[in-house]
């Protein structure tokens, strides 16, 4: 096999993507009508009167936020529930018995969790695109803030996984950890409008940096796109190195 089992490694990514494709109304669908709703009720209720935000019509502020929100939270479900279901039922040994390293595992997972990322910000793209203007002023830092954060929320998912023994423990993590961040991270507003304190907090909050970051390569409107870049790619490098210890490590997949 050489020094890296890519059969193996490739097999692993295949199941990971057929596992969410199989249900694709429920991780693709469903997630793009639940934005959609976001979208349609923030307009409603609040885009007559919102006027321009950032030079831009509130519909195409909020677009970007929506989108990216949506990938970096699909992506988090993708490895967390494969991990857990395989950890609860008992069969995580499958994936622990044939000969795949520490690294191959975690660049299986991940891979998995970003192109399930992917395809659903994909889906909300074209869907959005029937209600708002999709404008393009960076192409590559959308590229490369929807994979930054999409990588690094699939790592949160797998440690998040290992770390939880039973569902209860993953829906904390959900909705007191990642739903909170995304939600106070800019995704319905500009930080501008903020007190002080808040703008301070903003940003020590990663996925700030990523959400602002994404919006920047739609509408160019953004604080500061170089330290975002360098954030990203440090909490990456180090979420990596995390992962691939606590899967090297067996702790909590090993009996």
């Amino acid at each position: 096999m050489g020094p890296v089992n890519w059969r193996g490694m490739w097999e692993l990514y295949l199941k990971e993507v057929r596992r969410f494709w199989k249900v694709m109304f429920q991780t693709i669908a469903a997630p793009v009508m639940t934005s959609l709703m976001f979208l349609l009720m923030m307009v409603f209720a609040f885009g007559r009167g919102a006027g321009d935000v950032a030079g831009y019509p509130f519909a195409d502020f909020l677009v970007p936020g929506l989108i990216i929100m949506t990938m970096i939270q699909n992506a988090f479900a993708n490895t967390s529930s494969s991990i857990l279901v395989s950890k609860v039922q008992g069969n995580i040994v499958d994936v622990l018995m044939p000969p795949l390293s520490a690294f191959e595992l975690t660049t299986a997972w991940v891979m998995g969790g970003l192109t399930r990322g992917i395809a659903v910000g994909v889906a909300c793209a074209g869907a959005f695109a029937i209600f708002a203007d999709l404008h393009m002023f960076s192409l590559g830092m959308i590229v490369f803030h929807a994979t930054a954060g999409c990588l690094f929320m699939a790592m949160a998912g797998i440690l998040a996984a290992i770390w939880a023994e039973k569902f209860d423990h993953m829906a904390a993590v959900t909705n007191f950890i990642i739903t909170p961040l995304t939600f106070l991270s800019g995704t319905f507003y500009t930080i501008d409008r903020l007190p002080e304190w808040a703008r301070f907090l903003a940003h020590y909050n990663p996925f700030f940096y990523n959400i602002d970051g994404f919006r920047y390569g739609f509408l160019g409107h953004e604080s500061r796109p170089t330290t975002g870049v360098l954030v990203l790619i440090a909490l990456n490098l180090v979420m990596f190195v995390w992962t691939y210890r606590v899967i090297k490590s067996g702790y909590r997949l090993k009996a």
